[in-house]
């Protein structure tokens, strides 16, 4: 079975947003069976719309829009699906009960008469209520072609994609089962990765796939599959992924969507009562972010500093002058020094300490623009390496981000 997903919106096509819907919709149709065929999308202009819809009925399934259905005048998607399904808009009671209960529960002021415009829709579509905002979702049948059409604010889209969408795709369509596990992966990159599996890549069964997910300093590999038994798809999924992770046991860190770096690093500090903290320069809290946006760190991770200018890594992480001057800022024995200070001023029993030129341009550094030294402080001691990065700030951020935090687990792993 297959899907199509059209976003309808000036905003998208020149940048002002980005397409998060797209990716949302695509995994949880894929969780269902339903494989995405195309991901379009359109100006707000009918023309190009309805040549869209004309060119997914072709060979989708199933069209999900997204986008172009507010009560402003640029919002056209309505009136181009009654043009296209050769209908007329006809006001849905129900609709205007929705308005007028969400304007009473979370607006101070009344409704107005554009508002209400929300409850017209195409005569022939199903309407999907929408219980977080004005524009309702719908679905509309063409020609054995199921079309949807959702708003593109993302949370209202997403309670109607679980809610209303996907309990009807799997009631109105025959799916087969699609079966994806991925590997996470730190500290090789691809070709590395495809030279040491090679064998069992070239002796892979034909029905499973295996996809190469390069990233900043991590790679995932992700074996894919279709079928009509799901248990033995599992199965032979399962079986293949414990042989590719035994294989790469050294860099593997474990599943998508079952654990991630921090997860580990977590995992072990809690089992060990062990602390951390930070101490980040360059990377100007890219790690933390990254660590604080998982639930439950607060049990080893106690707090971070960013001495961004020269001077505060001396004023509050004490890192000698005399050490600044001999070595300059960005060298190994300066993230020593930061690391081994802030393992002292937090109390924790290891700490991170980054270092660099993040760029886009270098001043009066000595050292050229991507040059990072990451520093681990343990219980052991100090380790450290010196980097290369590249000349892309951006890159250069998520390159120490992902290196500080591999460095950080083999470390906490040892012993």
């Amino acid at each position: 079975m297959l899907a199509e997903i059209i976003t309808i919106g000036d905003e998208i096509l020149i940048g002002q947003i980005v397409d998060t819907n797209s990716a949302y919709i695509s995994k949880e149709l894929n969780k269902i069976g339903v494989k995405v065929y195309q991901i379009t999308s359109v100006q707000d202009d009918r023309d190009h719309i309805l040549q869209a819809f004309e060119d997914a009925k072709k060979h989708a399934d199933l069209v999900i829009v997204t986008g172009g259905l507010g009560p402003t005048k640029d919002d056209i998607t309505k009136q181009t699906f009654c043009d296209f399904f050769e209908d007329v808009l006809v006001e849905d009671k129900s609709v205007i009960e929705n308005v007028a209960q969400l304007f009473k529960k979370y607006q101070l002021n009344k409704p107005l008469p554009a508002n209400f415009q929300q409850a017209m829709v195409p005569s022939k579509a199903t309407v999907l209520m929408n219980q977080y905002g004005t524009a309702p979702g719908m679905w509309l049948e063409k020609d054995k072609v199921v079309f949807v059409s959702l708003p593109g604010v993302p949370y209202e889209m997403k309670h109607l994609m679980q809610e209303e969408v996907l309990p009807r795709v799997i009631k109105r369509f025959n799916r087969p089962h699609i079966y994806h596990k991925t590997l996470l992966t730190y500290g090789l990159g691809e070709s590395a990765i495809a030279e040491r599996i090679a064998n069992w890549e070239d002796n892979l069964p034909n029905t499973i796939k295996l996809a190469y997910l390069p990233s900043l300093g991590k790679v995932r590999l992700r074996l894919s599959s279709t079928g009509n038994n799901e248990t033995l798809l599992k199965e032979r999924i399962d079986s293949q992924m414990e042989v590719l992770s035994n294989m790469l046991s050294d860099i593997a860190v474990g599943f998508e969507d079952e654990t991630s770096i921090v997860d580990r690093i977590a995992h072990i500090l809690n089992q060990k009562n062990q602390t951390l903290s930070l101490a980040e320069s360059c990377s100007g809290g890219a790690i933390v972010k990254q660590i604080t946006s998982e639930a439950g760190i607060s049990s080893f991770f106690l707090g971070s500093i960013v001495p961004y200018k020269t001077e505060l890594k001396t004023k509050l992480l004490g890192v000698p002058t005399t050490l600044i001057k001999e070595h300059t800022v960005v060298s190994i024995e300066v993230a020593e020094s930061m690391a081994a200070n802030c393992c002292k001023l937090f109390n924790t029993d290891y700490s991170i300490a980054t270092t660099g030129i993040a760029g886009p341009t270098k001043g009066d550094a000595v050292d050229e623009v991507g040059t990072v030294c990451i520093a681990i402080a343990a219980p052991s001691g100090v380790v450290s390496e010196k980097f290369s990065f590249g000349n892309d700030r951006f890159r250069v951020i998520e390159k120490t981000t992902n290196k500080a935090l591999e460095m950080l687990l083999k470390e906490i792993s040892k012993n």
